[in-house]
């Protein structure tokens, strides 16, 4: 694996995440009846806050909060549905911690609230182009952003998802929506880019990418990869019955071994010490 030059910083909306050795862990709060592993868990918010504060304490370096599946086949959740799940929690968070919150969101009008409430972070897993508003209120809220590939739409895109060299296209589409962003006014420091494991991609699909991450620090931008507990990992395990937590571990490390930023995972407190024992043992020496 050649030696890539890779960001050192990301540039929030008030403060600036800068990355060491091991990636920071993003955890994942779904505050939805119908996420793909934890829908329904967290809709109260009582105990979607209470979660919150549980991977902060578990070690998250940042907070991904979602009002809206993206599981293949979810239906569009409305603006007033997704800001009535997603806005009590999120503005209590911000209260009670000072872990940097990013907002799960395609649509400006989620997006808008979520930064006047404390979030740092538009995520959009349709890479800022779902909404024709959501770049310019990036662009003039200072929000960092990240941008994601997706192949369709979560109703389509694991129909049939089909690539020439899904590495090159990835890359690619990402480079074209990193030009697109600093178009639109947002700052390059700004932008993240994620390559969208599970989203529009086979298995083969998915190892492909992951085994490739390094490839994607030439676009200049941190790379956030979301690959916990997702379907493809019982794929190459062959097993349907197997537990995936296994495999999001297994994969983390070999994204910190390649130098990815960001991990976005369900099980922040079992990724951080599998990466903190990785380091301390090695694994990211060169031998």
């Amino acid at each position: 694996m050649p030696t890539r030059a890779r960001a050192d910083r990301w540039v929030l909306r008030t403060r600036t995440l800068r990355f060491g050795r091991l990636p920071l862990v993003m955890g994942i709060l779904n505050v939805t009846p119908d996420s793909f592993f934890d829908g329904g868990r967290f809709v109260d918010p009582g105990a979607a806050v209470e979660h919150g504060l549980r991977l902060v304490a578990e070690g998250a370096d940042l907070l991904d909060i979602g009002g809206e599946s993206t599981r293949p086949y979810a239906s569009p959740v409305p603006a007033e549905e997704e800001l009535r799940r997603v806005m009590p929690v999120l503005a209590a968070l911000a209260e009670r911690t000072r872990v940097p919150i990013s907002i799960d969101t395609s649509k400006a009008d989620v997006a808008r609230e979520a930064l006047a409430a404390g979030a740092e972070i538009i995520n959009d897993v349709t890479a800022l182009t779902g909404d024709p508003a959501m770049a310019a209120l990036a662009a003039d809220r200072g929000a960092a952003v990240c941008a994601m590939h997706m192949q369709g739409t979560p109703q389509t895109m694991q129909d049939q998802p089909a690539y020439q060299n899904v590495v090159e296209e990835v890359a690619g589409y990402l480079r074209q929506r990193r030009e697109a962003l600093l178009g639109a006014g947002i700052a390059p420091g700004r932008i993240a880019l994620d390559p969208g494991i599970g989203f529009g991609k086979t298995t083969e699909h998915n190892v492909d990418l992951l085994r490739n991450a390094w490839r994607l620090h030439d676009l200049g931008c941190p790379i956030l990869v979301g690959h916990s507990r997702k379907r493809f990992i019982r794929g190459v395990l062959g097993h349907e019955q197997a537990d995936p937590l296994a495999g999001t571990i297994g994969v983390a490390l070999a994204l910190a071994r390649q130098g990815v930023q960001i991990l976005r995972v369900h099980d922040v407190g079992c990724v951080r010490q599998a990466l903190l024992l990785f380091e301390t043992t090695g694994g990211l020496d060169e031998y």
